[in-house]
């Protein structure tokens, strides 16, 4: 790997945003003349505090960076404020698949880089990378969503000056799913930034369902776009050694999706999956089969979810009983027993709701799947000159969208994307799928 932004496929513009932002940052560190990373928070805090607001817009800060070379400052500071690419805190969007949280360790990787480059040799880019970092805290919803308790948790804890490194840095994947409170708890860190604490949050988009105006106002934004499946197949080839027809064909049926697109070409159950979705079409004969259909979908993503969390989930039982001394022999072990009733609890409704968002993420990559037979259809029906999604099922698309003409196979892509909103809306997952089945049949 020649650098931490290695893997972040298809994003030159953010990367160079990135790049200069750490260089930026290197140069308030030094520039700051500061004591080692134990010592108390320095006067660098200022300068990222004083431009927090101007680098919300990410136009002014390329001349400014142009300026910081090597990771010092130039001598002439009327000319050159080291800070100008550097803020306290950011927010990394795009679609599924594009590389948000990925971007933002790679940046996590550069902001400790005693080289303030990004080397992805160095320990502090090592240790941030394999996520052994002492001052990087990556937060990721295992539920639904993520709470107040875990949220004020992270904020006190990233108040503390850095042990190690230059920065102490929050990553929080998935920031959409902050409950009100968790996010106003954010908010009041975001507004009242610690001295060398920065705040990288991935989301979706910048809307106000995604992340509030209020948080947004106080962040710089770096938009990041679906990789091209040329961009991914190249990197499934270089990276994971991955045959280039193999490659080529996964990143297509991705649909810019990396980490779907390497399951995909190393994994022979999720192409069995994705084989079995993609014959729901011919399936469906009638009320009865597109029923039957939908439970065959739930079922199946209940069977992934549960495969894909079990072993967690029994190894975090077996360590929480060790903890409250199960199987201690001792005095007081069976009072100890006794007592540990509610923490069992506690983890099962946690273990609950991660097993909950593995089955809703399970059945999206399958209505995503889905979505793009009958985008196949449409763009057949229209004869698009673009290539299909599902190389493998061109020729039964093609049939489709001849048999159904555009504003059918329109209308039953619109039901998938519908009964996809639907779910994330908190419909229960069975009645919408069943209700898409109908409108898939129906047309």
């Amino acid at each position: 790997m020649s650098d931490v932004f290695a893997d972040l496929v298809g994003q030159d513009d953010a990367v160079d945003t990135l790049r200069r932002a750490a260089a930026s940052a290197a140069a308030v560190f030094h520039a700051a003349h500061l004591p080692p990373p134990a010592a108390t928070g320095g006067p660098e805090h200022d300068a990222l505090d004083d431009h927090a607001d101007a680098d919300a817009d990410a136009d002014a800060d390329a001349d400014a960076d142009a300026d910081v070379v090597g990771g010092t400052a130039a001598p002439d500071a009327t000319v050159v404020d080291p800070a100008a690419g550097m803020t306290h805190a950011w927010i990394f969007t795009g679609p599924p698949g594009s590389g948000r949280s990925v971007a933002a360790r790679a940046f996590a990787a550069a902001l400790q880089c005693v080289h303030g480059t990004g080397c992805g040799v160095c320990p502090g880019c090592h240790t941030t990378l394999t996520g052994t970092h002492a001052d990087v805290r990556l937060v990721a919803p295992e539920g639904l969503s993520i709470g107040v308790g875990e949220m004020r948790a992270l904020v006190l804890r990233a108040a503390s000056t850095p042990s190690g490194g230059r920065w102490q840095v929050v990553i929080i994947e998935d920031a959409d799913r902050l409950t009100e409170a968790a996010g106003n708890a954010l908010l009041k860190a975001v507004e009242e930034p610690p001295p060398r604490t920065v705040f990288l949050l991935c989301a979706p988009s910048t809307h106000p369902e995604d992340v509030s105006v209020t948080i947004r106002s106080r962040c710089r934004v770096v938009p990041l776009r679906q990789p091209s499946a040329v961009a991914v197949a190249e990197v499934l080839v270089r990276r994971d050694g991955i045959a280039p027809d193999v490659a080529q064909w996964a990143a297509a049926a991705a649909q810019g999706h990396v980490g779907r697109a390497r399951r995909l070409a190393r994994d022979p159950e999720a192409r069995q999956r994705r084989d079995a979705v993609l014959a729901v079409p011919r399936r469906l004969t009638g009320v009865g089969t597109a029923l039957d259909a939908a439970s065959a979908l739930i079922e199946a993503a209940e069977a992934e979810a549960a495969a894909s969390v079990a072993e967690s989930d029994a190894a975090e039982r077996a360590a929480l009983q060790t903890a409250l001394g199960a199987g201690g022999t001792g005095r007081g072990a069976a009072g100890a027993t006794r007592g540990s009733a509610g923490q069992l609890k506690d983890l099962e409704k946690r273990q609950k709701s991660r097993a909950t968002r593995a089955q809703r993420d399970a059945l999206d990559r399958a209505l995503v799947d889905l979505a793009g037979f009958y985008r196949d259809a449409l763009t057949s029906a229209w004869r698009a000159p673009v290539a299909p999604v599902h190389t493998d099922t061109a020729p039964l698309a093609e049939a489709g969208g001849q048999k159904w003409a555009p504003e059918g196979s329109l209308r039953r892509l619109e039901a998938v994307l519908e009964c996809r909103a639907a779910i994330e809306a908190n419909v229960k997952p069975r009645i919408a799928v069943e209700a898409m089945m109908l409108s898939l049949w129906r047309g």
